[in-house]
């Protein structure tokens, strides 16, 4: 038997034996000091705006630095305007990086080796650590190589939750305090990921999705409840992180992991993950439902919807000549990157990823089980954020925008994208820039219309540094809307008239329309009136999408909401009917089959007909066939996402027999 057999069986025997971490073993640790590891405050960080270049019309900010944060991996700015911010100190110091790996073991395991096995260590560890199928199995392989090295070593610093604010409304953080830390145990890390809403802070921190909660307004997160455990089974590269938290337009959240893989028991018993590839999860804000969106993604670092609900990302390249790839996210997509193609060198680096131009925009021989990337943009996608609709001019609504990381601020800022459709699917229609030389991690809006970044300040290393700035136009255009857009988000919709929440469905900022629909779903049966009301008097298409996603959200418990969907079948705009076709195939609605059917043989919008396919194979019924057969006959194979939607159509058909 190999050295690297008998290292996976020790690994076996290690979690027979049990370890301290279970299947919903989640565990904190011991909160660790703040002391010098953060810099003290300068004007370096009012220096180095000198330095940017943005376009004409456009100024930047400082709105906090050192010593208020630093080593700012993400952040997110709540409906008050308070700066949530992930800071890691465990980069380098906790969470390790397989390129690294034959500086893992401790020196009395070094000193048992034989003089051969020490020659294929570095073959070993890398076995191991793709052997690797669970957090546990990693644990126990750290474990078995590190000895108490790893104790010592993977739990001295944490990442933590900070909490920025502006208490004096001029502009600039005057306050700043560690809203959750104690993330130091073994399997810790990189923490990578935040998004608040409404009192609840989800916090993606591998190999956990956590909810944290201020119950008592002291800036502090008492409550603390590990939503899910089993992101990360494997080392993996440094990065590959657990990240991209969104709410969907269905209220589910949504996030990303990279190809450090995940082996997730859910508390209803089931396994959800795949532990050779990058993927995309969803769940509802209770954590319940969890499922594997999409798939085949190498280091997805942020997501983000646009107005009509569809979803982006930008994907890392592997550094083996590929490119990194602007995606658009469709459920059951798979983007064709696997774990080991990153090891393979001969005959070709990356093997199939490169030989068969896997990470290639859409070419005639391109494999047919994977959905393209839309274009190869930027080295290092980081963080995304599109443009909310209010803030800044009409010449960047409807953009994303995509920080680009590469470890210098010369070489990085935050590239804009405005997408236009092709078929089922988009291309590129302008690609520029809003700002450059600056090594910015991620960017949001704030609730007074400005763009906000995040700044690593220098390298790849933690510096003890960070900033946030803030993007705006030289002369606002729309500064009355951003007043009552900020007004809207900070009081809430609570108390608002279930009238005033439909008129707002048509609001011209987005996270003011989702809102209202939230809130409307929320008063259940009385809403339905109200959606439908928009969906058969309203002239706003953005109101009328938002209405059929609400109705979605309380179909399951309230079956007259799905009369109105049923009617958005047949409406003269396309989306609609695009939106409803994907709400009544998410539930399965009976009544809707025969619709469905004519419009994924028939619809004249390719769109309409992409998400009637995929909803038909949710029905699991032999009927769906020739519809789906109609469809993929007429694509002739020249719309991969039309494939894509047909093969999960008839897919489906073979899962329910």
């Amino acid at each position: 038997m190999s050295h690297v057999c008998v290292s996976i069986k020790r690994l076996g025997i290690s979690i027979a034996a049990g370890l301290c971490i279970g299947v919903f073993g989640a565990e904190l640790g011991n909160p660790v000091s703040d002391p010098v590891r953060v810099k003290s405050a300068s004007d370096e960080a009012r220096l180095a705006m000198k330095g940017f270049s943005l376009p004409d019309g456009y100024q930047v900010e400082l709105t906090a630095a050192e010593p208020h944060l630093a080593n700012p991996v993400a952040f997110h700015i709540d409906e008050r305007g308070r700066f949530f911010v992930v800071e890691t100190f465990r980069h380098g110091q906790g969470v390790l990086d397989i390129r690294g790996r034959r500086g893992w073991p401790n020196q009395d395991f070094i000193d048992s080796l034989t003089e051969e096995r020490l020659e294929t260590l570095s073959d070993e560890l890398l076995d191991a650590d793709l052997s690797s199928r669970t957090v546990d199995d990693r644990i126990a392989m750290l474990r078995y190589y590190m000895g108490d090295k790893a104790e010592r070593e993977l739990a001295s610093e944490t990442d933590q939750v900070r909490l920025v604010e502006d208490r004096d409304g001029d502009g600039v953080a005057d306050h700043s305090s560690i809203f959750a830390d104690g993330f130091n145990q073994i399997a810790d890390g990189l923490a990578s990921g935040v998004l608040a809403r409404s009192g609840k802070v989800y916090f993606t921190n591998i190999p956990d999705l956590w909810l944290l909660e201020d119950e008592d307004g002291d800036g502090i997160a008492e409550k603390r409840e590990s939503l899910h455990y089993g992101f990360g089974v494997r080392v993996g590269f440094l990065g590959h992180d657990l990240h991209g938290l969104k709410i969907g337009p269905d209220g589910k959240l949504y996030f990303s992991i990279g190809d450090r893989g995940s082996h997730v028991k859910t508390k209803d018993g089931r396994v959800v993950g795949m532990a050779d590839t990058g993927t995309v999860f969803r769940c509802n804000l209770d954590g319940s439902d969890l499922e594997v969106f999409a798939y085949g993604l190498r280091n997805p670092q942020e997501l983000a919807f646009d107005a009509y609900g569809n979803l982006f990302t930008g994907d890392n390249n592997s550094d083996g000549g590929d490119q990194a790839r602007w995606v658009y996210v469709v459920e059951g997509g798979d983007s064709g990157w696997r774990i080991g193609y990153q090891f393979l060198n001969k005959p070709v680096p990356r093997g199939p990823w490169n030989a068969e131009k896997l990470w290639h925009p859409q070419w005639e021989g391109q494999a047919a089980y994977l959905v393209p990337p839309i274009a190869n943009i930027g080295n290092g996608p980081s963080g995304l954020t599109y443009h909310p609709g209010t803030g800044f001019s009409d010449a960047l609504k409807d953009h994303f925008f995509l920080v680009d990381f590469k470890g210098s601020p010369a070489n990085s800022g935050i590239h804009t994208i405005k997408m236009r459709p092709k078929g089922a699917t988009f291309e590129i229609a302008k690609l520029d820039s809003i700002i450059w030389n600056v090594l910015a991690t991620d960017a949001d809006f704030g609730v007074d219309g400005g763009l906000y970044l995040t700044d690593w300040v220098e390298g790849w290393a933690v510096t003890g540094k960070g900033r946030i700035y803030r993007i705006l136009e030289e002369e606002v255009t729309d500064a009355d809307l951003v007043t009552e857009t900020k007004a809207l988000l900070a009081d809430g919709m609570t108390n608002r008239s279930s009238r005033a929440l439909a008129k707002l469905l048509e609001h011209p900022d987005m996270r003011v329309r989702q809102e209202a629909q939230f809130e409307l779903a929320n008063r259940g049966a009385s809403s339905i009136e109200h959606f439908e009301g928009v969906l058969k008097y309203g002239d706003s298409l953005f109101a009328k999408l938002h209405a059929i996603w609400g109705l979605g959200q309380i179909i399951p418990a309230y079956s007259n909401a799905v009369e109105p969907v049923l009617d958005a079948l047949f409406a003269v705009e396309d989306e609609v009917r695009g939106q409803a076709a994907k709400v009544v195939g998410n539930h399965r609605i009976e009544s809707a089959f025969g619709r469905l059917a004519a419009l994924c043989a028939d619809d004249t919008s390719a769109r309409v007909r992409f998400f009637a396919a995929k909803s038909l194979g949710k029905y699991g019924r032999r009927e769906s066939i020739p519809p789906l057969v109609a469809m993929l006959e007429a694509n002739n194979d020249e719309d991969p996402y039309l494939r894509h939607a047909g093969v999960m159509g008839l897919a489906g058909v073979q899962d329910f027999r």
